[in-house]
């Protein structure tokens, strides 16, 4: 670490104005804290808020991201295992395909996104922000693994330039990045992020796995029920009958961080326990949820067959529960006051349920619900700020009276 530190100290004359590399600049200083604690101090009175910066929020976030991670490799092989009619399926050989399958898809996504981000921060003279540390993680868990990576760079680089640049950088933009990067994707190329081919991986990787037949489905639950007859088995890539535990663990056709109901939740104490995420959104969303689901079901019809799901089979299918941990808790497109989270998530929760029951040619909803409220959430904070206003002068008024 000595050898380290004094190479950095060697070359930083070459970053600082007048230096040969002088252009590169704001890349040295985003490397050097990453790698060391600033040895600077404050020369006037400073103020603490809070022992939290941005770049202990976004590992805590990384490490509740970690279990839908880790499952997602399990199941990307156990799904490909499945669709090649293996017979046996060694965990590790299936957690080293998943790995390698996903591994393309986080570089694209890194590279692409920092790329622009640090040309950015130069070209602003600004410090390299550390918000895209969590974003390039959720952008693959989010896409099918049947991804093309060139979409995966296409539909980066617009969210990170006209999404989060354009609004000023990081804590600026108004909607999800990474949502906004799987709405790109969904409407520029529906055909490459729907239908029963995208969301299991087919083809051998490094000599792992094995040829998928092409009469194989996977096609993801809520594919099946919003194409089937209302109330018809859930099965799997081989037609196996799919429980409602299999949907909570996640052994389920999906996007690669997605389907396991129960690593979501691991990942939500997590952030809980950490303060990071707010619990008022994810139990609002939960419960509004809930609530759509009940009147959805009890004026089921045929018409709609996903109105016959239960509320167990609403939260555990698709990205609904990812959306409501990770997605609808980004504090900063989300609601500011205490009040206005428990709207904001409690909107969310019920539009999605509306999106994806009442349109058969959209199975989900939990993006465009997220996305609709990052819109609204502004809005809604003001009004509560001006709601309370409102009743502290008339409060004062008829004090004064």
């Amino acid at each position: 670490m000595k050898a380290l530190r004094k190479y950095l100290d060697r070359v930083k004359p070459n970053f600082e104005p007048g230096g040969r590399l002088h252009a590169l600049r704001s890349v040295y200083d985003g490397f050097e804290p990453f790698l060391f604690t600033p040895a600077t101090t404050s020369s006037s009175g400073v103020h603490i808020h809070d022992r939290m910066d941005s770049k202990r929020t976004m590992t805590i976030v990384i490490v509740a991201l970690l279990p839908c991670f880790l499952f997602g490799m399990y199941n990307t092989g156990y799904q490909h295992w499945l669709a090649s009619s293996a017979t046996s399926f060694p965990f590790w050989e299936l957690l080293l395909y998943g790995f390698l399958a996903v591994l393309p898809r986080i570089i694209v996504s890194y590279v692409v996104g920092l790329g622009i981000e640090f040309i950015v921060a130069q070209w602003r003279n600004e410090e390299i922000q550390e918000g895209f540390l969590v974003t390039g993680i959720l952008i693959p868990m989010i896409c099918p693994i049947e991804t093309p990576l060139w979409m995966i760079a296409v539909a980066t680089a617009f969210s990170v330039i006209f999404v989060k640049e354009v609004f000023g950088g990081t804590g600026y933009n108004i909607f999800n990045v990474a949502l906004v990067t799987r709405a790109f994707l969904f409407f520029a190329y529906p055909a490459s992020m729907s239908g029963d081919k995208v969301f299991v991986a087919t083809e051998p990787i490094c000599g792992l796995g094995g040829t998928v037949a092409d009469s194989f489905t996977g096609a993801t639950p809520l594919g099946q029920v919003a194409t089937g007859e209302p109330g018809a088995q859930l099965v799997d890539v081989v037609g196996r009958h799919l429980s409602d535990w299999h949907c909570f663990l996640g052994l389920i056709p999906g996007s690669f961080g997605e389907t396991s109901t129960l690593c979501i939740f691991i990942g939500a104490a997590i952030l809980m326990l950490a303060g990071i995420a707010s619990w008022r959104i994810i139990l609002s969303v939960f419960a509004g949820g809930a609530i759509m689901s009940l009147i959805a079901h009890a004026c089921a019809t045929p018409t709609y067959p996903a109105s016959y799901l239960t509320i167990w089979q609403q939260f555990c299918l698709g990205g609904f529960a990812f959306a409501a941990v990770f997605m609808a808790t980004d504090p900063v497109t989300a609601c500011r006051t205490n009040v206005g989270k428990y709207i904001y998530g409690f909107l969310i929760g019920v539009i999605a349920i509306l999106i994806r029951v009442y349109n058969n040619g959209y199975p989900e909803g939990a993006m465009l619900a997220v996305l609709l409220m990052n819109a609204f959430a502004p809005l809604i904070d003001w009004c509560v700020v001006q709601s309370n206003i409102n009743r502290r002068a008339a409060r004062l008024k008829a004090t004064k009276q």
